[in-house]
């Protein structure tokens, strides 16, 4: 490895559309960055033409407005140079360090971002040179505040510099590249990956690896062009979690040439990024309620409440608050005071959605704001539970057993919950166990390695095969909507309070809820054993 050249670029003279016009912002975020990026400029593709200069200038460019300080760009040597025209000289506010190093070949490529791994104290990002992306797509990954492990994915179909992935529960468990393969593809990955501060170690062993394996010609067809495909497949082999990144309707794509290139930039005029961030912010997987009688007008208040500069926890704390006045009114046990009650639940349970828009669009996320949006739902809850109690045992004929029916539906509640938590943990705990037993997996073993290295048995295969075919249309629609998710039992509460009365309500939620915890429990004592 023979270093070429350093220097300090002092932050582009660029506005990031969507994001900040003004320089101040930009000094913020440069003084704030603690990513290190390898971009990997050791093909001509990345010094294809573009506006302004090469792709890999235009990448450089972005970098400088997300929150990445420190690049080591790898190439083969002079002939890469042309595709840093553009990279220096560049105005505006902030330091910018770049490091231009030499490699001859994929192994050392791999050897390079695992010394980086290795010296590095913050995230790690691997970037192909030839990639054409919003700066937006890039951001999902690179600006997102827990600077963890992930990789963008988007859909599509797979091919050469769209290697296939399979992700589950926004997680990928399966990469492939020329040398891996992937059963169930679900997803392509884009060439930009992330390693967070706790997998570094892992990052550079799996690297080090890899180019030991490259070497050897041990990696079968897989070329210069697949560092960062072989660094996601050999991670996730590793049992690192690597988060999907998905860029929704924002574009992240490698090119294969000139023409390729230019259609790619002129696609991204097509897209209006903020709107496709704003659409980002919404959760996907809600329940049937949430996404359709909550999420499809309660995103258009998440731009005002930006504007407003109010934080996620300021909107749980309206929340819970809107929840209170809806717990005062229920306890009067009047019918117009019942239906107050149930407008305020309801606009309480949007803005308990609302936070988490707000966080993912303005992405500051915290420990405190997790811990807080989930207790909160609890308390709002059973303090709801509590005050229609109130209300019913106010009234003439007296409380007949309406306490015991409260205590009944927390107690239900309170199950639900403890199975949900403790499923996962056990899930968490038998894969570690299995890992821990499993004899060590070799990268040199073309399978697609999620979790092992061995395809799923035929039990397991066929309850993933029929989960699959139910995750469409009216099917996945009834399974998520019976197990009676947080907006369901919302809806519910206020539905039968404002129009019935606590019993009703009780009952309800008795029913509904034992016929969801039985029907989870089935499905995972079933999983448990396939």
């Amino acid at each position: 490895m023979v270093e070429l050249g350093s220097g300090n670029v002092m932050g582009a003279d660029l506005t990031r559309h969507g994001v900040s016009g003004d320089s101040g912002n930009i000094v913020s975020r440069a003084e704030a960055a603690r990513s290190v990026a390898v971009v990997l400029a050791t093909t001509p593709l990345a010094g294809l033409a573009c506006a302004g200069g090469s792709l890999l200038s235009r990448l450089t460019r972005q970098l400088i407005l997300l929150p990445v300080r420190d690049v080591h760009v790898v190439t083969r040597g002079d002939d890469s140079f042309a595709g840093l025209d553009g990279m220096t000289g560049l105005k505006g506010a902030g330091e910018f360090r770049h490091t231009v190093v030499a490699s001859d070949g994929l192994a050392e490529d791999l050897r390079i971002v695992a010394k980086v791994a290795r010296s590095s104290t913050s995230a790690v990002a691997v970037l192909s040179g030839d990639v054409v992306a919003h700066t937006e797509a890039l951001a999902v990954l690179l600006e997102h505040p827990s600077r963890g492990t992930g990789a963008i994915v988007g859909d599509g179909e797979a091919g050469p510099l769209r290697p296939p992935v399979r992700t589950e529960w926004s997680t990928v468990v399966s990469a492939g590249n020329s040398f891996h393969q992937v059963e169930w593809p679900n997803g392509t990955f884009r060439g930009v990956l992330q390693v967070g501060e706790a997998h570094l170690a892992s990052l550079a062993d799996v690297a080090d690896e890899l180019a030991e394996l490259a070497q050897s010609r041990r990696l079968g067809r897989a070329g210069d062009t697949e560092v960062a495909e072989l660094l996601l497949t050999g991670l996730v082999r590793a049992g690192v979690p690597v988060r999907a990144a998905a860029i929704g309707p924002l574009h992240c794509e490698r090119v294969a040439g000139q023409i390729a290139a230019d259609d790619a930039v002129q696609r991204l005029a097509e897209v209006d990024e903020q709107a496709a961030r704003l659409d980002a912010a919404v959760k996907t997987g809600d329940g049937f309620f949430a996404t359709y009688c909550v999420s499809s007008w309660s995103r258009h208040l998440v731009r005002p409440a930006a504007r407003l500069s109010l934080t996620p926890n300021a909107v749980t704390g309206i929340s819970i608050g809107l929840a209170a006045i809806a717990a005062l009114w229920f306890s009067e046990g009047q019918r117009v005071a019942m239906l107050i009650g149930a407008l305020a639940l309801y606009l309480s349970f949007v803005l308990d959605c609302v936070d988490g828009q707000l966080a993912r669009y303005t992405r500051t996320f915290s420990p405190l704001g997790n811990w807080l949006d989930a207790i909160s739902d609890r308390v709002k809850e059973y303090v709801v539970y509590a005050a229609l109690a109130v209300g019913y045992a106010a009234a003439p004929e007296g409380p007949r057993g309406i306490w015991a029916m409260a205590v009944a539906v927390m107690i239900l509640q309170t199950i639900r919950h403890l199975v949900d938590f403790s499923y996962a943990g056990s899930v968490a705990d038998a894969a570690r166990a299995a890992d821990d037993t499993k004899p060590e997996r070799s990268l040199a073993v073309p399978w697609d390695g999620a979790p092992g290295t061995r395809p799923p048995s035929a039990g397991a295969a066929s309850v993933l095969a029929l989960s699959r075919r139910l995750d469409s249309g009216v099917a996945y629609w009834l399974k998520k909507i019976v197990v009676l998710p947080i907006g369901e039992r919302m809806a519910l509460i206020a539905v039968t309070a404002g129009l019935f009365d606590a019993r009703v309500t009780f009952l309800a939620l008795l029913v509904w809820g034992g016929g969801a915890l039985l029907y989870t429990l089935a499905g995972r004592i079933a999983r448990s054993f396939a």
